[in-house]
């Protein structure tokens, strides 16, 4: 804390002997403070305010001073609120920028920024203020672009994740189509299997069926030469019997064909 102000007493006090005590706690108080006993400076400025009942705008100040040493920033905020309506521009603006200070430790950016260009503007000599003001004005455009580079980066990450996403489908549509078309494959090769053992099955069928037909006629034979032997006629015999057979039946064929068919008599019954 770079700026403390000597309480000055505004009131009117005409015991001496109240005008010796109050200076005396006055310069007790102070000692206590500028030694940082925080404590000890507490409660000789409460004495003061509230026992002795001095009212002045510089013990509220040194309250909120020592209250904010001690960590206690509730019973900060409470004097130094108080100060920021003063008509003291120059408590004023030091009671701001507290306020400021304690807004930017709290994270509050926006509203340490607003506190303190008050201050600022309540005394502009405040140099303490307009230092603040400074970090503090950093510290957002800082957090800005971080929030800036953080949505960036979510944006990217997103775009990765839809770019994946999008490979992964499309590796996943060309894994269906290669199943599909090794399952088309498949089929076809299955289909052609198929044919071709169809094929193969009735090659042979139809050689079991030659077979048979040929068995069946080699058995024809051996019968019909089995039953030329019991008739005693041997083959070259019976096939010219057959041949005989066959040429007369031919001719008798041929007789039919020539023999004229008579036309009955116009305009009479055919019977």
């Amino acid at each position: 804390m770079k700026t403390f102000f000597v309480i000055i007493l505004a009131v009117l006090i005409t015991d001496p002997k109240e005008i010796s005590k109050v200076n005396s706690l006055k310069k007790e108080a102070e000692a206590a403070y500028l030694d940082k006993d925080y404590e000890l400076a507490l409660a000789k400025y409460t004495l003061l305010r509230d026992s002795l009942g001095v009212d002045d705008p510089a013990i509220k100040l040194n309250l909120a001073h020592a209250h904010y040493h001690l960590n206690d920033t509730a019973g900060a905020k409470i004097n130094y609120n108080q100060l920021a309506t003063s008509s003291n521009n120059k408590l004023k603006s030091i009671a701001l920028q507290q306020l400021g200070v304690m807004s930017k430790d709290a994270g509050k950016l926006e509203e340490a920024l607003q506190q303190l260009k008050s201050a600022i503007k309540a005394d502009p000599t405040n140099q303490d203020a307009r230092y603040n003001y400074e970090v503090v004005k950093k510290l957002l455009e800082e957090q800005k672009q971080q929030q800036q580079q953080n949505q960036d980066q979510e944006n990217q990450d997103q775009e990765n994740k839809d770019g994946e996403d999008e490979n992964q489908e499309q590796k996943q549509d060309q894994n269906k189509d290669g199943e599909q078309e090794n399952k088309e494959n498949q089929e076809g090769e299955n289909q052609e299997q198929s044919e071709e053992e169809k094929q193969e099955q009735e090659k042979q069928n139809q050689e079991q069926k030659e077979g048979e037909e040929e068995e069946q006629e080699k058995s024809q034979e051996q019968m019909t030469k089995e039953k030329l032997e019991e008739m005693g006629i041997s083959e070259e015999k019976a096939r010219q019997l057959l041949e005989a057979m066959r040429q007369s039946e031919i001719k008798y064929l041929q007789h039919q064909k020539r023999k004229a068919t008579k036309r009955p008599p116009s305009g009479k019954p055919d019977w």
